[in-house]
């Protein structure tokens, strides 16, 4: 796992990178949440959803719902980023929509536009 802190907008935000998956269950999303905050004291994290198992994407499996409290409970903001058109459940849609219009987690469709949505530009 890479980090790169930017600073934009007066804000911090934390972009990850791996070659590998980093969220796969409730657990390593809230280690990997902890790691990138002790490290860099940010609470805004950037990330690839190639980072993040399919499962986050099957509503059913709850997993999303459940590591989106966690975040929310630790005050973490997170963006999702990469190219998410080959999903084409109405429920994941609407999820994804919704969260975009909240202030707390979203689904962007590149890295720059991850990072303004969590710098508030």
């Amino acid at each position: 796992m890479r980090t790169e802190l930017i600073k934009k907008n007066n804000r911090e935000v934390v972009v990850v990178s791996s070659d590998e998956l980093l969220i796969t269950d409730v657990q390593s999303a809230l280690d990997l949440a902890m790691t990138v905050n002790y490290e860099t004291g940010c609470t805004n994290i950037v990330i690839s959803k190639e980072a993040i198992a399919d499962d986050f994407f099957v509503l059913s499996t709850r997993l999303a719902g459940e590591i989106l409290q966690k975040f929310i409970n630790y005050g973490v903001r997170v963006a999702v980023y990469g190219d998410f058109s080959k999903y084409t459940s109405k429920p994941l849609k609407d999820f994804m929509y919704e969260s975009n219009n909240g202030k707390d987690f979203y689904f962007q469709p590149t890295l720059s536009l991850a990072v303004d949505k969590l710098c508030g530009c």
